[in-house]
């Protein structure tokens, strides 16, 4: 497993992630990872991501059947002008 050596982390930085650290019953180390991993895409979920982005473009881009059961906000303010 690689290794990963941060020099030169401002105090106030790190003692933020030492107090988030200890609040978490983890190590330091552990925490970085963790906060690496909440916040660093990999390339499978870059690729996940992707095909979600893919898919919400392939759902948009067909028109809707019809109106559907409820009138459009045009007719429904039209029609409270009208009371």
């Amino acid at each position: 497993m690689p290794t990963l050596y941060v020099e030169n982390v401002p105090k106030d930085l790190y003692e933020a992630l030492r107090a988030r650290a200890r609040k978490n019953r983890s190590s330091i180390a552990a925490e970085v990872i963790s906060l690496l991993k909440d916040t660093v895409p990999t390339a499978a979920e870059l690729k996940r991501r992707r095909q979600f982005y893919d898919d919400l473009a392939e759902l948009r881009s067909h028109k809707p059947l019809g109106k559907g059961p409820f009138p459009s906000a045009e007719e429904t303010i039209r029609e409270d002008r009208e009371r």
